[in-house]
């Protein structure tokens, strides 16, 4: 029996580290109005390795050149629904000079692989598919079914899994492992992000006659130490959230005038800021929304000139699974099998694709290869040790959840 285990994660091994390989090496930077600036390739490679593995496959066009791969295992036996998910998409390489290794090259030095991807996360899609190929190749039994989700477009506004969900896939899923760099903690929770444009309108003047104009730079600097004591009260409110942090409000992008070019003696009549504002559990999205109209109301008391709104570009709630939910359970059995550790529970400063899958109504549990600092960093790498590791757990996760009535 020790020989076949042994066996069996060689074969992994080897398979995930060839896999991921693969995929790194296939550039998925989504980059507009660029032939081949995108994920079809990544996906179309995808599908024709899962069809190779006997995997009955789906590939669904979210946008032109941006498709999503879905892959379903059905034991043919009554039973739950789990879904695996990982993205085809990666962040920009930037300056390729400054890379030590070529970003595309997926190369190994001393047990460690460097390359966009490596680490957020083809790495772990390439666990994934491993984990599931080696529970076919064994013929391990199991009931019910598993989804294999592969959609385009996590970096960005995330329309693959909004596509996904839209054209109901995620219905009837009973549990979701959200397969992203997070040292293979077990990840309950997540922050939520709402991205506001943030407008002060004013008049347009010369600057040398500074009065004949309204001046909207001066009342976007109002506004952002508002915002500022906004954040405060927020923290003082909750505290430090044990995983994922302080709740925040961040000015980002700051422009005026909003069209046209800038000059040093003209008044703009528009000034914009981007918030880039991060959620935890206890915070309401439309409490806070209101707080920042309650700001300018009582700026515009003090100032008739006052005019402010704001567009929200993305609003993705935090997201919290109970450890007592039958998927939390079955991956925190996974993770003390295979590293004979208890787990580690954690959160994700961050929003993924597991957040829409959140709000549909399936429990997510984040969990994957990879130093949770590295992702978008120049230089991105994995220990292939690490992928061995995650593609146990996502194996072995598998098996727990689908054959176990309750979990308990």
């Amino acid at each position: 029996m020790e020989t076949k285990i042994n066996a069996q994660q060689v074969r992994d091994r080897e398979a995930v580290i060839s896999l991921t390989q693969q995929l790194v090496r296939i550039p998925s930077v989504y980059r507009p109005g660029v032939e081949g600036g995108n994920e079809e390739k990544a996906a179309h490679f995808v599908a024709d390795y899962l069809k190779e593995k006997g995997i009955e496959v789906f590939i669904e066009e979210v946008e032109p050149g941006r498709p999503n791969v879905i892959g379903i295992i059905d034991s043919g036996k009554p039973g739950k629904t789990l879904l695996l998910e990982g993205h085809t998409d990666v962040v920009t390489e930037g300056d390729h000079s400054a890379w030590q290794y070529g970003p595309f090259d997926a190369e190994i030095f001393d047990g460690v692989m460097y390359g966009r991807g490596t680490n957020d996360t083809k790495g772990n899609l390439a666990c994934m598919i491993t984990a599931v190929d080696s529970i076919l190749q064994d013929n391990e039994t199991f009931k019910g079914k598993i989804i294999l989700c592969i959609p385009c477009d996590e970096e960005g506004m995330m329309i693959g899994i909004k596509h996904f969900i839209k054209n109901g896939w995620a219905e009837g899923v009973d549990g979701a492992i959200i397969c992203e760099p997070e040292e293979n903690q077990v990840c309950i929770s997540q922050r939520g992000a709402m991205r506001l444009e943030l407008t002060t309108y004013g008049k347009m003047a010369h600057g040398a006659i500074s009065w004949s104009g309204i001046n909207p730079n001066l009342r976007m600097a109002k506004v952002i130490v508002e915002l500022e004591k906004l954040e405060m009260k927020e923290q003082e409110r909750l505290g430090k959230h044990p995983t994922l942090g302080w709740p925040s409000l961040t000015p980002t992008i700051l422009r005026a005038p909003v069209k046209g070019d800038a000059q040093i003696n003209v008044i703009p009549d528009q000034c914009m800021t981007t918030l880039d504002i991060r959620t935890v559990p206890g915070q309401d999205h439309e409490e806070l929304k209101q707080e920042i109209r309650d700001i300018f109301t009582e700026l515009a008391k003090d100032d008739e000139d006052f005019k402010a709104d704001f567009n929200v570009i993305e609003d993705r709630p935090w997201t919290e699974t109970d450890r007592e939910e039958a998927i939390v359970k079955s991956v925190a059995k996974a993770v003390k099998h295979v590293t004979q550790k208890d787990p580690v529970y954690n959160g994700v400063p961050g929003a993924t694709d597991g957040t829409f899958l959140h709000i549909a109504g399936v429990p997510i549990v984040t969990i994957g290869a990879g130093d949770r600092d590295i992702p978008h960093q120049i230089n991105e790498y994995v220990e292939v040790d690490e992928l061995a590791v995650t593609t146990q757990i996502y194996r072995q996760a598998c098996l727990h959840f689908l054959n176990e009535e309750d979990d308990t």
